[in-house]
Formats: structure tokens, sequence, C-alpha cells
């Protein structure tokens, strides 16, 4: 292990305890910690892909109910993250109560996390093995944490109470800053509005480059047209690519 995972692990495993002594109130109902549960696939995760410095750091949201949730890793998908990372281990039963329609099957899961699949593809496309792109590239949430509300929706960080949200955001940005500090990207590229407005805060002290792709939810009109290409554009016309 290098010391670039090292401190990714020692930071992921202080957001992981940070996260765990929050409570949340209505809408919010469930939460999934997949730091907590899913650990072990987050730790091999860090350790296979984060062992060196970087020139790209992607940021998403947080964990999706069908991707991180279900494997411990960033836009988790359980195809790509089994048959492209090479990253297959067990994931235990969680601690907190799930909601019946969101269950934590881990690498059984039968559903696909559409994001996910988006976002590893055209990552595998265009870099080919997984080595190739994360010798350059890494991807991380911003937020550990899935919420879920009575009918089992799922609930974004920005729809918590406004003091849920400032306690929580102080924790991520620590954790955000670490990741950064320890990786030393050229660039922050935030999936999504929310993810590239946190990044711009929490780099306001690091000579980071900041940058914003559309985020490839299908519940975007725009990346249902075609995400692969549109995120490949906005890159090329940021210098990323």
């Amino acid at each position: 292990m290098t010391k670039t995972s090292s401190q990714l692990i020692a930071a992921a495993r202080d957001l992981a305890d940070d996260v765990d002594r929050l409570t949340f109130q209505p809408p919010v109902t469930y939460v999934y910690h997949p730091l907590d549960y899913a650990w072990d696939a987050h730790e091999q995760y860090l350790r296979k892909f984060g062992n060196n410095r970087k020139k790209v750091v992607f940021l998403g949201m947080n964990p999706g109910p069908f991707g991180m949730v279900q494997t411990g890793i960033p836009f988790g998908e359980i195809a790509a993250v089994r048959d492209w990372m090479g990253i297959h281990v067990p994931v235990k039963k969680p601690r907190r109560e799930q909601h019946p329609k969101r269950p934590v099957t881990g690498f059984d899961c039968p559903r696909s996390e559409i994001s996910g699949q988006r976002l590893w593809k055209l990552f595998a496309d265009r870099f080919g093995p997984a080595e190739t792109f994360f010798a350059d590239h890494f991807v991380v949430n911003y937020c550990p944490l899935a919420f879920c509300g009575q009918t089992g929706c799922n609930l974004t960080p920005d729809k918590l109470r406004k003091s849920e949200c400032e306690t929580l955001y102080a924790i991520c940005d620590r954790h955000l800053h670490r990741v950064l500090e320890t990786l030393q990207p050229e660039w922050l590229i935030g999936i999504g509005d929310f993810a590239a407005k946190r990044g711009e805060i929490v780099t306001e002290d690091l000579k980071i480059k900041i940058g914003r792709v559309l985020h490839p939810s299908p519940a975007s009109p725009a990346a249902n047209r075609g995400w692969a290409q549109a995120a490949t554009r906005q890159l090329q016309e940021l210098g990323v690519w």
C-alpha cells in the first residue's frame, strides 16, 4: 500500500466515523451508510486505484440506491465494479433499518445504477482497462450517505433541513479537502451542479482548476440524449481531455 492510498483510507475512516454520529429528521426516514457495511469494498477501491497522485478528480454527489449503496464504490454500478475494476467482496448487512423497497443485497442486487453504468462505460470505452483510467483519474463522492423517504424515494443532500445540511457539509468539505491535498490534482470536475458548487467552495485555498460535466442521471433529459458525447465534449472544451 502506498502513502497516497493509506492517506485516502485514513481520511475515509474519519469521514465514516464523523457521519455515523449524525441524526436526521423527516423527510429523511432511512439513512444508508455504505462506508460502514460496505467498507471492505471501498477500502479495496482506495487501495487499488488511489495509490498515486492524479491529474483529474471527478466528484459525485452521494450514493445511489443501486450503486454505491450496494457496492461501496462511487457510482458503483455492479457490473462495472465487478468486471471492469475487479472488485467483488462480500457486503455486510447494514446496522440501520432499511426501507423494504430499498434492501441492501450487495453484488447480488438485480438492479443497475444507470448513472454509474453511463459514467464507467465512458471511461472504459475511452481508456480501456481500469488501471489505465485510474493512472491519472479518480472518482470520489462528496457525501457518503444515502437518504430515503417514507415511500422509498431517494433524497439528495440538498433536501435535508438547513441545520442538518450545515453539519453534514462541514464534515464532507473537510474530507474532500483532505482528498484533494492527498491527490494534488490539476482538475476537480463536478458531476452535476451540486458537486461543482461544493467543489468551488472547498478549493478556494487550493491551486486546482474547477470544471463541470452534465450529470448522467436518467432523470436528466439532456443526459438521456447522449450523456457520453455531451460529457466528452465538455471535458474537451475545458482542456481536461
